[in-house]
């Protein structure tokens, strides 16, 4: 099974990955910026498809980061991917952003049996969420995903740049003070996923916030 994998709950990234042996990464790419998603994400994505040298009917679904993140960001990769999705005519599946950092963990040195995953939320807040590792090394959302000052935060091992930008109050692991989730650990937490028989999300983003944009109200009478 050959999966397009996008995330911009962080920054802009898209990975092929397979379920084929030995290599399960064909291609991917991630940038550095957290502002110029819809700059950058289809032009990536049409260069690391033709560096592949794979098309849209070559692949045969699509996951896609559902957050939580920014409105802008989010919508950038959600709206991409599900443009795709309909043009290819391909399924398209949801998974929690965080998932990818926590598969990151989980097949690392770092991995513990119970730990945080945080992204910067801004406005002094973290987005998060608490797995723990099951048979297989597989990561379990225990809790969240949720948007927290991070001094409410558990006190557990925390990873990920959210942990790392409030390294004073969470227990922040220096390996992965600046790490974003990324499409590729999204893609293979998708194949892992679907070979084991569990189900994955809709694209519905995860906003966890309000939008900052409000409609207008009634004009005040000036009499």
């Amino acid at each position: 099974m050959l999966i397009l994998a996008i995330d911009t709950s962080a920054v802009a990234s898209a990975a092929l990955v397979s379920d084929a042996v030995p290599e399960s990464v064909l291609a991917s790419f991630s940038t550095e910026d957290t502002r110029s998603h819809a700059e950058v994400l289809a032009p990536g994505i049409e260069e690391m498809l033709a560096d592949a040298g794979v098309t849209g009917k070559d692949i045969d679904a699509l996951v896609v980061g559902v957050g939580p993140g920014p409105f802008t960001g989010l919508r950038s990769g959600i709206a991409t991917a599900r443009t795709l999705a309909f043009v290819w005519s391909k399924p398209l599946y949801g998974l929690v952003s965080l998932d990818a950092m926590a598969l990151e963990v989980a097949e690392s040195d770092a991995a513990v049996p119970e730990f945080l995953v945080a992204t910067d939320a801004r406005r002094k807040e973290v987005y998060w969420a608490r797995y723990s590792l099951a048979e297989g090394r597989l990561p379990v959302l225990e809790d969240g995903p949720h948007v927290s000052f991070a001094a409410d935060l558990p006190d557990l091992p925390a990873f990920g740049a959210g942990a790392g930008l409030y390294a004073d109050a969470l227990n922040a692991h220096p390996d992965f003070a600046q790490e974003q989730p990324d499409a590729l650990y999204l893609g293979q937490f998708a194949l892992a996923r679907l070979a084991a028989g569990n189900g994955l999300l809709d694209s519905t983003p995860l906003y966890l916030r309000e939008s900052d944009a409000q409609v207008p109200g009634p004009r005040k009478r000036a009499l």
